[in-house]
């Protein structure tokens, strides 16, 4: 007994028909303690019900919310024209404490709507306790400013930051090249290589991989110098 750890594909696990979600291929994940039936979800979005459902049927608890960054296909919202789901809907339906490092906390009530009083702040090293099981937010700017992964044991949970053969744009608002640099070479590349990689979005042939065998793999993770990453991803972007 102990650590819980569901991998849940848009499309596919949730979200069944639902094309933009399919082409969009967001993780969900859930994460929690088995010994005392307690989970919070990653990222929800695009069917609550489907992902309630899904956490139900596992006879789990859902007690919260952690998020990744604030994009909608994450957190809810409106992109490209559509209308997604998330905390917001997560929130009617069952109100839990939505975790977000401090420096997304804005860009989360502006694309979710929810309030102050939702959302309970992290900084870098914070950690959230599920049961027995402690989940420590590493701070990871880049893609966005307050981009934040999960880790768990030797399993890393990285949203839009680290991607298997890839790692998120800096070219959207709040994307900053140089950050996602050190969040990649100091942070997640720190890491030990056995650490188990969950990404955001199923873009590669396969849903995990390793900080070890992205090291050896990932061109993001080989580039040796900042000159030669902004050669390459452009300077930073405030």
């Amino acid at each position: 007994m102990g650590l819980y750890l569901r991998q849940l594909l848009a499309g596919r696990d949730f979200a069944k028909g639902n094309m933009f979600a399919d082409q969009m291929a967001n993780f969900v994940y859930l994460i929690g303690d088995d010994a005392t039936n307690e989970c919070m979800v990653v990222d929800p979005a695009w069917d609550i019900k489907g992902i309630v459902d899904f956490v139900e049927q596992e006879e789990m608890r859902l007690v919260g919310a952690l998020v990744t960054h604030y994009h909608p296909d994450h957190v809810g919202g409106s992109i490209f024209g559509h209308s997604i789901a998330g905390l917001s809907e997560l929130m009617a339906i069952l109100p839990v404490k939505v975790h977000v490092n401090e420096a997304e906390s804005e860009g989360i009530k502006l694309v979710t709507g929810l309030s102050e009083s939702d959302l309970e702040k992290h900084s870098a090293g914070s950690e959230v306790q599920i049961g027995e099981i402690k989940v420590k937010c590493l701070h990871t700017p880049g893609h966005t400013p307050g981009s934040q992964c999960f880790l768990v044991e030797s399993c890393l949970v990285s949203g839009d930051t680290l991607f298997i053969g890839g790692c998120g744009r800096v070219d959207l608002p709040g994307g900053d090249a140089e950050q996602m640099y050190y969040s990649l070479t100091q942070v997640l590349s720190k890491l030990p290589d056995q650490t188990v990689l969950y990404p955001g979005h199923n873009y590669a042939s396969k849903p995990q991989s390793t900080i070890g065998d992205e090291k050896q793999e990932n061109h993001y993770l080989r580039i040796s110098s900042l000159d030669d990453w902004t050669s390459v991803m452009g300077r930073s972007r405030a």
